[in-house]
């Protein structure tokens, strides 16, 4: 699957739900925002990279504004990772290395 961007809380639901086994990866940015912009090429190819193990979303912000508030999202970029619908670990800001431990961490 690759990376898939979220536009209702509805299809957000239907997503975990359906891979709910998997480590799922939300990168919430903003088009506007330059770290998100930087990383972006890198959260592109986690799933390739982690040979289709995790599952990638991205969910912008300012047209979601009510799942940005769900997650209490308030940095950009935010990348939260959750597996068996609980929130496993919250990485704030262009930090790709700590995206990376997370993933190998959870992502079994």
């Amino acid at each position: 699957m690759p990376v898939y961007t979220i536009t209702s809380a509805t299809e957000l639901q239907t997503l975990c739900k359906d891979a709910s086994l998997q480590l799922i990866v939300i990168d919430f940015y903003a088009e506007w925002c330059g770290p998100c912009k930087r990383i972006s090429p890198d959260i592109a190819k986690l799933e390739e990279q982690y040979n289709n193990r995790i599952v990638v979303l991205k969910i912008d912000v300012d047209e979601c504004e009510d799942i940005a508030a769900e997650f209490s999202i308030q940095s950009m970029p935010t990348i939260l990772f959750i597996k068996e619908g609980r929130i496993l670990e919250t990485v704030i800001g262009a930090n790709m290395p700590a995206v990376h431990k997370n993933i190998q961490l959870y992502g079994n």
